[in-house]
């Protein structure tokens, strides 16, 4: 099957904003941050509150790829590159699961360094003056077609003095807006000996709980066309990036999008995701995108190196 790209031709960004809502109830638990916990603002005058940040959607966008169960893409997604790490025979991580892909510790500071020597050789070119960002996109398509969506930074100095870096091509968030505290609390029961010491984890111990209510919870979503066309690569690598980006996007939000325990999502309209910019490109189905995947990746072969695998060891 093949999908329609063309209303997505000579626009810089598709942009897509899609209402959630909770799937039981109303209060949500969001996403939290060291010494600071939920991460609320105002926006004029309306209170809003980070849900989701952007760091942690990537991760999650980069999930909907992966089948735990077989330790590998999902089948419609076989053939793109990507790093497979083992241990003693096992799988241990991926460029996909790694939160830095490509850049992991575990792919390049093995011991078995093949792989490292190789990616050196092949951006050395890179080591004196500017970046050819062309031949850098070429590199990256090869060995982890994500790194191109997610964005990735070579920081070892022996790569190119650690100057080879890429931003997001996609990027999302969720937002929740006119959102209040839903106050409550519990009690850790110990019926046992209720006066035991709580810091070694006897005794009852009564603990306060803050979850919110929001008016509305947003999922933004923002593909930077203009980037995946600056990477200089054929029309069917373009074509490709674009495929697994919208499959991504849609994957994610037709799948189980508990974000945590007590943060339980589903697409509030879920007949039609229709995006922002451009104006009435319609998000293609799941179904639909898992039936072009295959074709469009066996258009990519020549550019892609599949699974290389890396041994690691200490």
């Amino acid at each position: 099957m093949t999908i329609n790209l063309s209303p997505l031709k000579d626009e810089s960004r598709l942009l897509l904003n899609v209402e959630l809502t909770p799937l039981q109830g109303t209060r949500f638990q969001p996403t939290g941050f060291p010494d600071l916990g939920a991460a609320t603002y105002q926006a004029g005058d309306t209170p809003c509150l980070l849900v989701e940040s952007a760091q942690s959607m990537a991760n999650r966008l980069e999930t909907v790829c992966w089948d735990d169960a077989s330790d590998a893409l999902n089948d419609e997604l076989t053939g793109l590159s990507y790093i497979r790490v083992e241990q003693d025979g096992n799988f241990l991580t991926s460029s996909i699961t790694e939160a830095h892909r490509i850049n992991s510790p575990y792919i390049l500071e093995s011991k078995d360094d093949s792989f490292a020597k190789q990616l050196k050789d092949e951006v050395a070119p890179h080591s004196e003056g500017p970046i050819d960002r062309k031949a850098l996109a070429a590199t990256l398509f090869k060995y982890d077609v994500n790194s191109l969506l997610h964005g990735v930074f070579l920081a070892k100095k022996e790569l190119a003095g650690g100057r080879l870096r890429v931003a997001r091509a996609l990027s999302a968030f969720i937002e929740g807006a006119q959102t209040r505290v839903a106050a409550s609390g519990g009690v850790k029961n110990d019926h046992v000996n209720p006066k035991g010491e709580a810091a070694k984890g006897f005794g009852n111990v009564p603990f306060s709980r803050e979850e919110y209510t929001a008016e509305t919870i947003t999922a933004f979503f923002n593909l930077d066309l203009n980037q995946i066309r600056g990477y200089g690569l054929p029309d069917a690598a373009q074509n490709l990036l674009m495929l697994v980006a919208l499959y991504k996007i849609r994957a994610f939000l037709d799948g189980d999008m508990r974000l945590r325990t007590a943060c339980d999502f589903k697409v509030k309209n879920a007949n039609t995701i229709t995006a922002e910019v451009p104006n009435g490109f319609e998000l293609p189905t799941l179904a639909d995108l898992k039936s072009a995947l295959p074709s469009a990746i066996a258009a990519c072969k020549d550019q892609l190196a599949g699974v290389t695998t890396v041994v690691y060891s200490k």
